[in-house]
């Protein structure tokens, strides 16, 4: 049976790209292990219903649920990949990590260092998380810029089904400990794009210049990109040409696309969904003025989420969230300031 939900046209979802990627990854190599809570079939394969299949194709040896314990997931996680396993464990959610964060930053990010380079630690973390559905602040919390302050770490956040395959494929199959941030609104919402081909794969640290431009760059990865791609089609209708630079991976940082776009357009407007405040786009912004402080028309611009907890109320979460109508604002504004620093 195959375990990918069936389709019939010539996209994916979210979901639906991470079993293709599971399911390749079960099949091309037997030390692959699927587990985290319900996950396997008798569950549904999940509450999004990524991993279903996988348990009847694969065995429950190899796609197993577990206790409602994250130390435990994570803890289970880093022993069999250092016993020469590739696990990927599913937290079902992001803020749940922070229960588990002693397993990952004081053990999984540093084994491989602390040994010398002796013990490598290949597994990945699926997580999911994000505002705009009403699930809460204990549900909703894009904890990215913490992780990615933890050397040994590789952060992973795709913008589209189709690079969620390929970018999940390569964090199974790379060697030191992934955690991929996946989207609930995505998710939730069916977000779809075309299907990639059996085997596809994209390298980690490599951005993807999503869209050519020539007055301003717009940095940024996850869901804000679905919404900077959208504003840039706009705003060309009035002659205003926008780039869109989708970092994909968050650690690590691909500086080199983001230079060279912003060395064009001469501005740039970063955007994520978590919280402004000392978030990834405060790094990319210091990084753009310490190289290219001579050749920028206008001061990088950052927007991300208010330094609230997400609020319940879908009033109120709605006026957290950094949305297009923000991301148009700080473009036009950006592209109207020509002194040069």
């Amino acid at each position: 049976m195959s375990a990918l939900p069936e389709t019939t046209t010539q996209t994916i979802t979210a979901s639906q790209a991470t079993n293709m990627a599971l399911d390749e990854a079960l099949s091309e190599d037997p030390t692959v292990l699927v587990f985290g809570e319900d996950v396997a079939d008798r569950e549904g394969g999940g509450i999004v219903h990524a991993t279903r299949g996988l348990s009847a194709k694969y065995g429950t040896l190899r796609v197993r649920s577990t206790p409602i314990s994250e130390q435990a997931i994570i803890g289970a996680a880093v022993g069999a990949a250092i016993a020469g396993m590739r696990p990927v464990a599913e937290i079902m959610l992001m803020n749940f990590l922070t229960v588990g964060m002693d397993q990952l930053v004081n053990h999984a990010a540093k084994i491989r260092f602390m040994s010398g380079g002796q013990t490598s630690v290949p597994l990945t973390i699926r997580t999911m998380s994000g505002a705009g559905g009403g699930f809460g602040g204990q549900h909703s919390d894009m904890l990215e810029a913490w992780l990615a302050h933890v050397p040994g770490l590789k952060i992973v956040v795709p913008s589209n089904p189709s690079d969620w395959k390929g970018l999940l494929k390569a964090c199974i199959f790379d060697d030191n400990p992934c955690v991929f941030i996946e989207s609930t609104m995505m998710v939730i919402t069916g977000a779809k794009s075309p299907a990639p081909q059996p085997g596809y794969i994209l390298p980690l640290g490599k951005a993807h210049v999503a869209r050519s431009g020539s007055d301003l760059s717009v940095i940024g990865y996850g869901r804000p990109i679905m919404d900077a791609l959208a504003v840039a089609e706009k705003l060309a209708t009035e002659g205003i040409s926008v780039e869109v630079v989708d970092l994909r991976t968050v650690a690590p940082l691909d500086m080199d696309t983001v230079l060279k776009s912003v060395a064009k357009t001469q501005r740039a407007v970063i955007v994520h969904e978590a919280v402004k405040s000392f978030g990834v786009g405060a790094e990319i912004a210091a990084r753009i003025t310490e190289e290219l402080f001579t050749e920028l028309a206008a001061a990088p611009v950052r927007l991300g989420a208010k330094g609230t907890p997400v609020p319940f109320s879908s009033v109120l979460e709605q006026a957290f969230l950094c949305g297009r109508a923000d991301i148009e604002a700080a473009i036009r504004t950006t592209v109207e300031k020509n002194r040069r620093l």
